[in-house]
């Protein structure tokens, strides 16, 4: 019987970075059951910004080296040619890498190497750009299949390569995607190269995010959005909302968490409005401070829209900690978010970029018109039954020993 013990190398663009909580959450997950993961990233850090449960990640972070001199490239040539089922697979495949970047095409090699001498049954990477690129290259030239998650930039943006992508999920052994929405779309979109895509939603570690009782609110009504400040996320939306509901009487607080290439834009909106007073915006913040303000607000809102790029969000995980959290949520019908906001159920629901509509739900809401208990109860309900981590990690290690059969029985 070959060991069903996966020994998997994550390979990731940079790693760690702020804003992936996400993959965090799964390497933990993955862990906790038991598989064995190496970490491959392309690029170093930039951000001294780290989240506290970086430190529970038992898994070693290989810095691949980028080739910045002829001499870099030809050590990798010489690394590579130790290993004779590597040496077969790039000369079989020497159009594939020549099709690719010099970096991508020498990281490829690089990771190939080290993958097979640490004995790695599987590479996995996040995103079908980049990342996916290498892990392809690296598991064509060592013969480890690989996998990747298709999160949403990656899918819809106006940017995406169809060719590029449709022989990456021709060639993967499987291809997850976070949402039904993204799965359908690929269907559509590839229907020769799909058949091995599938579901798996993103997972929470449902312990961190605590129901909390929530008394009956006094004063005004606190809002709390979280995201990058770009325009998929819609936050314009949020503020000119905010301008209309000052002018009608509502009172309001809204705070706006994370950083990004409208800030500027979004600080001048608010102060055109004379928001000052009540909007903030109040730049990144680590995964545990998140959580608390989580439980502080009386409002979780993500009015997602979709950018004139194409980009949209696939499932916003913090939108997915709110309701884990107990925190009444107002999102918008982009993508996959009306499989978890269904309205009046576990959420309310929005046309996106609609002002109008955002005005009226919090206007209701600020005057005790919604059914918040309800809403956060069947919310709740939802994340522990679709969205825990541990569900998660068991659905990819299922996926990966079927992919890696062959190499599980030759390190057995």
């Amino acid at each position: 019987m070959p060991s069903e013990t996966s020994r998997i190398g994550y390979i990731t663009k940079m790693y760690p970075r702020f804003s992936e909580t996400f993959i965090v959450t799964e390497i933990l997950a993955r862990e906790a059951a038991g598989e064995e993961i190496t970490i491959f990233s392309l690029r170093p850090p930039v951000d001294p910004r780290f989240h506290p449960e970086l430190a529970r990640v038992n898994a070693s972070v290989q810095y691949i080296d980028r080739p910045l001199k002829a001499l870099s490239v030809w050590d990798a040539l010489r690394q590579a040619s130790l290993h004779p089922r590597i040496v077969a697979g790039f000369t079989e495949h020497l159009d594939d890498f020549l099709a690719e970047s010099a970096d991508d095409a020498v990281q490829a090699l690089l990771v190939a190497t080290q993958a097979r001498e640490l004995g790695l049954t599987h590479l996995h990477a996040h995103f079908g750009s980049m990342a996916t690129t290498v892990a392809r290259l690296a598991s064509l030239a060592s013969g480890i299949p690989y996998s990747f998650t298709a999160h949403a930039k990656d899918i819809f943006h106006e940017s995406v390569d169809d060719a590029d992508l449709e022989k990456k999920l021709r060639d993967a052994a499987f291809t997850v995607t976070v949402s039904d929405f993204n799965l359908a779309h690929l269907r559509e979109r590839f229907p020769g190269a799909s058949d091995g895509v599938v579901r798996v939603y993103n997972g929470l570690e449902l312990e961190r995010f605590p129901v909390t009782p929530r008394p009956t609110p006094v004063g005004p009504l606190r809002v709390l959005a979280v995201g990058r400040l770009v325009e998929k996320k819609g936050f314009g939306v949020l503020v000119e909302a905010t301008k209309r509901l000052r002018a009608a009487g509502v009172d309001i607080i809204v705070e706006i968490v994370g950083g990004g290439e409208q800030e500027q834009a979004l600080t001048a909106a608010v102060e055109r409005a004379g928001l000052d007073p009540v909007v903030h915006l109040s730049g990144p913040r680590p995964q545990h401070e998140i959580a608390q303000l989580l439980r502080a607000a009386d409002v979780f809102v993500a009015p997602c829209l979709v950018a004139a790029d194409g980009n949209a969000d696939g499932l916003p995980t913090v939108l997915l900690e709110a309701m884990a959290s107990g925190t009444p949520c107002v999102s918008t019908s982009v993508t996959g978010i009306p499989e978890v906001i269904r309205d009046g159920e576990t959420g309310i629901l929005l046309s996106p970029g609609s002002v109008d509509e955002l005005t009226d739900a919090l206007s209701r809401l600020a005057a005790g018109e919604v059914d918040v208990d309800r809403l956060v109860r069947n919310a709740r309900r939802l994340i522990e039954s679709e969205f825990d981590s541990q569900r998660q990690a068991e659905s990819l290690r299922s996926l990966t020993v079927a992919a890696s059969s062959s190499l599980l029985e030759e390190v057995a």
